[in-house]
């Protein structure tokens, strides 16, 4: 996953994109989550691989997974 997903302050907001595009992680979660197909999404982004995909899915639950810090302010 790391080769395939990369955070960079000077693409996208630093946001986490595939690597070596400007195709945001969640970009592709969004498409899927809409009910999209992994094969639709291949079509809109032919630059895209299965590979990518299946990284995004790994870097997004990889984020979930993460302890939820609460606002103190709030």
């Amino acid at each position: 996953m790391k080769e395939r997903i990369s955070l960079d302050p000077t693409i996208c907001n630093g946001r986490p994109v595939v690597s070596g595009t400007r195709i945001s992680v969640q970009t592709i979660m969004g498409f899927l989550g809409a009910g999209e197909s992994i094969e639709a999404v291949l079509e809109e982004y032919p630059v895209l691989t299965r590979e990518d995909i299946q990284a995004c899915f790994e870097y997004s639950a990889r984020i979930l997974a993460q302890p939820l810090i609460l606002d103190p302010v709030a």
